[in-house]
C-alpha cells in the first residue's frame, strides 16, 4: 500500500480538528477581546483583568489565535488587533462578531454534536438536543433570540451592498421584507432607492427590536413594521423579499410560505428569494457546509436552481431568473 502524502494527511488532520479554532474564536468574541484592543496594544494580563478571565489562559487562547492570523502577538505577551480581528469588533462596519458568538452557544454547539443523529434520521440535531425546534427554543430564551438576531444582522450587513447593487429594487413602489428580522437588508435597499417604500414583516417579538436600526438608517418614515406569521398572512406589496428564509424550512413548509405570499400578492408582484444556490459536485464547500448547518439547526436545506424552480411552482410562482449577488443569488419569480 502506498504511503499517504504527508501534506495531504496534515491538511486532513487540520480539518478534523477545525472545531478547536471555531471554539477559540467564539470565546474571544464572547469575551470582547477585539473591542478591548480597539484603542491599541495591551498585555494579556491586562486583557484578562478587563475580561474577567484567567490571565495565563487568556494568553494561551490569544497566542493560538495569533498563530492562525487572528490578532497579532507582540513581545512580552502583548497583543494587538490585525485585519482579521478588527472584524471581530462588535462595532465593525463588516463584523463577524455576532456569528462568532452564536456558533458556540450551547444549543447551537450541541446541534452540531448531534450531526450523526441528523444524518441517520434527517432530523434536526438542535431539536434532538433541546427537545424543541431552534425557533421555539429561542422564543423561550430571549437572550438566545437576541444573540441570533445580532448574528443575522451582522451577516446581512456584510453582504447587503453586493445584493443591493445586483438587482434593480427601485422598480418597485413597495417591498415587503418577509421574516426580515430587524430590517438590515430592507434598510440598505431603501437607502439606495429613496423613492421605494417598505414593510418589515416578522414575528412580533422579533420586529419589536427593529425601530432602532431603521431609525438609525434614516428610513423609518418609509418603512412600516408589521408583526405576524408567514404561515398565516402577508402584507400587500409589489415585491416580496425572502432573505435566508426558505433554506430554514423543508419543502412542505416552504410551499406553505410561498402560497401565503401568493394569496396576498397582486398579479404583477415579484418574488425575490436571496439564498445560496448549491454548486456542482466537488465545488462550493461553503454552501454545502451551510447545508449541513441547516440540517442540524432548523432542519432546512440549501437548494440547487432546479430545486428552487420546483419549489416556486409548488407555491404558485414561476422562477424566471437567478441574479448573481456576490456570495448569494437573487432568485426572481413571478406569479405562476
Amino acid at each position: 500500500m502506498d504511503q499517504p502524502n504527508p501534506t495531504a494527511f496534515l491538511q486532513l488532520t487540520r480539518q478534523i480538528t477545525a472545531y478547536r479554532l471555531s471554539q477559540a474564536i467564539h470565546v474571544a468574541a464572547t469575551l470582547g477581546i477585539a473591542d478591548l484592543l480597539a484603542d491599541g496594544v495591551r498585555t494579556s494580563d491586562d486583557l484578562a483583568t478587563s475580561a474577567k478571565a484567567h490571565a495565563p489562559s487568556i494568553y494561551r487562547l490569544l497566542r493560538a489565535l495569533a498563530s492562525e492570523g487572528i490578532f497579532e502577538e507582540l513581545p512580552e505577551r502583548r497583543f494587538a488587533n490585525n485585519e482579521a480581528s478588527e472584524m471581530l469588533r462588535s462595532d465593525a462596519p463588516v463584523s463577524g462578531y455576532g456569528w462568532a458568538v452564536l456558533i458556540g452557544r450551547p444549543y447551537f454547539w450541541q446541534g452540531w454534536g448531534n450531526l450523526l443523529h441528523s444524518v441517520r434520521t434527517g432530523e434536526s440535531g438542535v431539536a434532538h438536543a433541546v427537545g424543541m425546534s431552534s425557533w421555539r427554543y429561542r422564543e423561550e430564551h430571549p437572550e438566545e433570540s437576541a444573540i441570533f438576531d445580532r448574528a443575522m444582522t451582522d451577516t446581512t450587513r456584510a453582504m447587503s451592498a453586493a445584493i443591493v447593487e445586483s438587482y434593480d429594487f427601485g422598480q418597485f413602489a413597495r417591498i415587503a421584507d418577509i421574516a426580515g428580522g430587524h430590517g438590515a437588508q430592507l434598510a440598505a435597499i431603501l437607502t439606495r432607492y429613496p423613492s421605494t417604500t417598505g414593510v418589515l414583516f416578522d414575528q412580533p417579538h422579533v420586529v419589536a427590536g427593529a425601530d432602532e436600526l431603521l431609525s438609525g438608517a434614516g428610513v423609518s418614515d418609509r418603512c412600516s413594521i408589521v408583526g405576524g406569521s408567514f404561515f398565516e398572512s402577508a402584507p400587500a406589496a409589489d415585491a416580496y423579499l425572502l432573505k435566508h428564509i426558505l433554506h430554514d424550512w423543508n419543502d412542505d413548509d416552504c410551499a406553505r410560505i410561498l402560497r401565503t405570499l401568493r394569496n396576498a400578492a397582486p398579479a404583477h408582484a415579484r418574488l425575490l428569494v436571496i439564498e445560496r444556490v448549491v454548486g456542482p459536485p466537488n465545488e462550493d464547500a461553503d454552501t454545502k457546509l451551510s447545508d449541513l448547518n441547516m440540517l442540524v439547526g432548523p432542519g432546512g436545506i440549501e437548494r440547487t436552481r432546479d430545486e428552487f424552480a420546483e419549489l416556486f411552482a409548488t407555491g404558485g410562482w414561476r422562477l424566471v431568473d437567478a441574479h448573481d449577488a456576490g456570495p448569494r443569488h437573487v432568485i426572481e419569480g413571478v406569479v405562476g
